[in-house]
This record gives structure tokens, C-alpha cells and sequence, in this order.
């Protein structure tokens, strides 16, 4: 031990305060290349007889050296853990990240409560394809080729041409109807709910795309009667018990008689105000009897069965009942607007 005595190493490992230089200096006592190590290898040059103090005294310098870096190096981990946990202190009185809660769009909870509705009654749900054919939209409900509502001025084709194989989007989700009657038996209550698009030009109460709602009876001696006394009780569950419906003749090809309902104002309760326009009603829906030709479609016999049919827009639903001014509210996703009505 010429180079460096056990004193001058205790005071060079006491002064390392780096794991790195620890390892350095850790090499230089005790490693391969180390002092310790090139005098055990020269050993065997030294007369016997004094081979086994001189090993003697290599092997209790490296217990040496070795256990006092092992001690620094304890001491240089638990620093440098300590210092980990200062700066990734965590301070378990702060309160918990609170994660913002989604919730429904409006045209959501709105159509879901329409569901309720019809569904506590027992009618079912359905759904159909967005992508319809001629057949199903126009044709299976009654309406002739010479109708406008089949001009492209009114409908958005896919594949517009020949009659028989014109495929378009959906201006209403009455083919829906006619698709659930060809797999299901009399009798059939029937609520179905989905997006409808028509060439509309956007405005305050119109858009090429919105919600529809429409629903189907189907029994034996279904009347207007039922029809007028479901849609009396669908309004006063949606709007309010007191609110009183009105109907008067329209037409839609598909039933016969046809009507358009309006309901009283549940804002000022049919004095006249903003929201109805001073009238005290407001028009919300088409409905009907089920045009016979609409069940021979279907295989159906109108001698046996009868019915009847409504369809309701969502965002009209929704526009009258929270006094929104303009239909694009809904589509924007303004924020400002929409957490108005979580």
C-alpha cells in the first residue's frame, strides 16, 4: 500500500458526494486495476514464508476500503431518495382531483324522455337504416311518384334515376314502421327514433338533418279516438299536467284522415304570449289514421286491423319547451348554450 494509505482513503470516500465519483474511486481501491488487486497477483513472486502476512494485510485493507464505500454509498442513496420525495412530495390533506361529469346533449335527454313516455305505455322501440330505398320511404306508405315530396328539390338522393331502385336518405323514419309491421303480427305498438335529413334550407326552426320521433298503433278497433287521447296524455306528461291538444284536418299520404295537432301554450296557459305567438297554441306534430293501402302493403287485413301514426321532431320538442330561438343552437356544441340545460 505505497500509493495511498487507509487514512488517505477514508478521508477521499468521506469527501465523495456522488454516486458516480463513488464508483470511480470505488474502482481505483478495490477494483481490477485496482493497487489491492496487482499486489494479490504478485503474490506469488514473494518467498513463501512471507506470502501469508503480506495476503493477510491486502485482504483486511480491502475489507477496509470496501466496507467504508459501502457505508458512503448508503449514505449517498438515502440522500439522493430524500431529495426524490421532497421535490414528488405529495400532500395528502389537498382535496381530489374532481374529473368535470359528462352529460346528455339536450336532443338526447329529450328524445330518451319521448321514450319514457311511449315505452311506459308498452310500446317497443325500433330502428332502422339512415340509407333508405324509394320503396320504403315513399312507395310502402302510400305515396305516389308524382308526389313533390319526391322531387330532388325536397329529398336527398344516394342514387336517383329509375324509380324502382332509387336509394336516398330517410325524410322520416315511417319506413321504419312499415318494416317492423312486415315482421311482426298484429298487434303493434311501436315507437321509432332517429335522424331524418330533407333539403331544407337551415333557419330558425328548420335543418337538413334533425331528430324524428314516430309512433304506431296497430289493433283491432283503433280509432281517432285513441289516437286524440294518447297524444292528450303524451303532451301532459311532457309539458304539464292542464295541457289541452287540438286537431285539425291535414293530409299525409299515408293516413287517411290526417291532422295536424297543436297544443296549449304551457307558458301562459293558452292566454296568447311570445312563445305560441299570441295564440295560445302550438303546433307540434302530424298524425292519422293509418291509410288501409299501408297495411295490403304489409300483408295486413285493413278489415281486421286498424291504426294509427304520429311523428314529432325532437328539436321542435325541445326548441318550444326551453324558449331556444334558433335550431342551430343544438349543432354549434357552444358550450355556453348547452351546459344551460344539464
Amino acid at each position: 500500500m505505497d500509493r495511498i494509505t487507509r487514512e488517505e482513503a477514508a478521508v477521499r470516500i468521506a469527501a465523495i458526494d456522488d454516486l458516480d465519483q463513488l464508483d470511480e474511486l470505488e474502482r481505483e481501491l478495490i477494483g481490477k486495476t485496482s493497487i489491492i488487486a496487482q499486489r494479490r497477483r504478485e503474490l506469488g513472486k514473494l518467498p513463501p514464508e512471507e506470502r501469508p502476512a503480506v495476503g493477510a494485510m491486502l485482504n483486511e485493507a480491502f475489507q477496509d476500503f470496501k466496507s467504508r464505500l459501502d457505508a458512503r454509498r448508503e449514505e449517498l442513496e438515502t440522500a439522493a431518495e430524500d431529495r426524490l420525495l421532497e421535490v414528488e412530495r405529495v400532500d395528502p390533506t389537498l382535496p381530489a382531483l374532481q374529473l368535470p361529469r359528462g352529460y346528455h346533449h339536450l336532443l338526447t335527454e329529450t328524445a330518451e324522455e319521448v321514450v319514457d313516455i311511449f315505452t311506459a305505455l308498452g310500446y317497443a322501440v325500433a330502428s332502422g337504416p339512415e340509407v333508405e330505398t324509394a320503396a320504403y320511404n315513399f312507395d310502402a306508405l302510400n305515396t305516389p311518384a308524382t308526389h313533390p315530396s319526391r322531387l330532388e328539390s325536397d329529398t336527398i338522393y344516394v342514387d336517383w334515376g329509375d324509380p324502382a331502385d332509387e336509394v336516398l336518405l330517410r325524410t322520416q323514419t315511417s319506413p321504419m314502421q312499415v318494416r317492423y309491421m312486415e315482421s311482426h303480427e298484429p298487434p303493434v305498438y311501436v315507437i321509432v327514433p332517429g335522424r331524418v335529413y330533407r333539403s331544407d334550407t337551415l333557419d330558425a326552426t328548420h335543418s337538413p338533418v334533425f331528430t324524428q320521433i314516430e309512433g304506431l298503433a296497430v289493433d283491432e278497433g283503433l280509432s281517432m279516438a285513441d289516437l286524440k287521447g294518447t297524444l292528450q296524455y303524451f303532451m301532459e306528461r311532457f309539458f304539464g299536467e292542464g295541457r289541452r291538444i287540438r286537431m285539425y284536418p291535414h293530409f299525409f299520404p299515408f293516413t287517411e284522415p290526417s291532422a295536424e295537432m297543436a297544443v296549449s301554450c304551457f307558458n301562459c296557459d293558452g292566454t296568447g304570449c311570445r312563445v305560441c305567438g299570441q295564440t295560445g297554441w302550438i303546433e307540434l306534430l302530424g298524425c292519422g289514421v293509418v291509410d288501409p293501402n299501408v297495411f295490403e302493403g304489409v300483408g295486413y287485413d285493413p278489415t281486421g286491423v286498424s291504426g294509427f301514426a304520429f311523428g314529432v321532431g325532437v328539436e321542435r320538442l325541445a326548441l318550444v319547451r326551453h324558449g331556444i330561438h334558433h335550431i342551430r343552437h343544438f349543432f354549434e356544441n357552444d358550450l355556453r348554450v348547452l351546459e344551460q340545460f344539464r
